[in-house]
């Protein structure tokens, strides 16, 4: 199988451990362990968030104030290095000699009128108090939106329009590489009469993750996350875990716009487009696509949906 692996936040990044290298490693180290069998068996591309990190890069930037911080688009170039290297390297050391694993540097198309560009959704860096996301706000002119227990800056997230490697990245999955890409979502970039130009933005790693699965012809999309299913009507008492679910039924429900909203759009993408997406959990690959944990999301589900015992 032809398989896209969106890794999330929680795979290279927990809520509140701190944000050095070593944990960035330690985290990826964990995770590879789940993937080795399957990119030794299938043609897998893996993809990654980048929120913590990049906002990490921001914020250290600032400290050198003898000349401009970078912009957005140049430190999500700079997040899929850094993510991608020890990645790359993890990986590799977890399946030896069976497959090369190399990490490409992505572009994503956006558009320039993205109506995301006028309200900021996606949330970079660290967790905020009240009062620290007032004094950032003050301090650097970021905006900042609740995030659970806190608050985080909230940059542009334009929706992904194209992939502009997909070609290269499908002519390395047939030469037998295990690929590492779009990190971060691509670095998100405007094209008006053949130019490129990067943009002040972080496009949503699921959102770009179904895209390159719809341009590579990929027949899954494996979405990792801390949790075992999509739930119907989170946090209410008729709420209810999803185990099967058609694209026509779960576009009539409404989720969490910062959390699992994209994640579901993704999957939608893909299984419009004749696939099936999977949504749950990293340290249980095989039970997700054997359909004993996770939300599956493809055509012909009879009924429609079929929910979780």
């Amino acid at each position: 199988m032809r398989i896209v692996v969106a890794l999330g936040g929680n795979a290279l990044a927990k809520r509140g451990q701190p944000m050095t290298a070593e944990m960035l490693r330690y985290n990826i180290r964990s995770s590879v362990v789940a993937l080795g069998d399957l990119a030794r068996d299938n043609e897998v591309v893996i993809t990654h968030g980048n929120g913590p990190q990049v906002g990490l890069l921001a914020l250290q930037g600032l400290a050198y104030n003898v000349v401009p911080p970078y912009p957005l688009d140049i430190l999500v170039a700079q997040s899929q290095g850094m993510i991608g290297y020890p990645l790359q390297q993890e990986l590799s050391n977890e399946l030896g000699d069976d497959r090369e694993v190399v990490t490409i540097l992505t572009t994503t198309q956006v558009y320039a009128n993205d109506p995301d560009f006028a309200d900021p959704t996606k949330a970079v860096g660290p967790l905020y108090t009240e009062s620290e996301a007032h004094s950032v706000e003050q301090l650097y002119g970021w905006q900042t939106k609740p995030d659970g227990s806190g608050f985080r800056r909230v940059v542009p997230s334009p929706k992904p329009v194209r992939i502009l490697e997909s070609s290269a990245i499908a002519a390395l999955l047939d030469s037998g590489r295990v690929v590492i890409c779009v990190g971060g979502g691509g670095v998100p970039v405007t094209i008006e009469g053949g130019i490129s130009t990067g943009v002040e933005a972080v496009v949503d790693k699921d959102l770009a993750s179904a895209e390159l699965a719809v341009e590579l012809g990929a027949d899954t999309l494996l979405i990792l996350t801390d949790g075992d299913y999509v739930i119907e009507n989170w946090g209410e008492p008729t709420a209810r875990a999803i185990a099967q679910v058609s694209p026509e039924i779960l576009e009539k429900m409404s989720f969490s716009a910062g959390t699992m909203a994209p994640k579901v759009a993704a999957a939608i993408m893909v299984a419009n487009a004749g696939g099936r997406a999977f949504i749950g959990p990293l340290d249980r690959v095989p039970e997700m696509l054997a359909g004993t944990i996770g939300t599956q999301v493809r055509q012909g589900i009879l009924g429609g949906i079929v929910y979780a015992v």
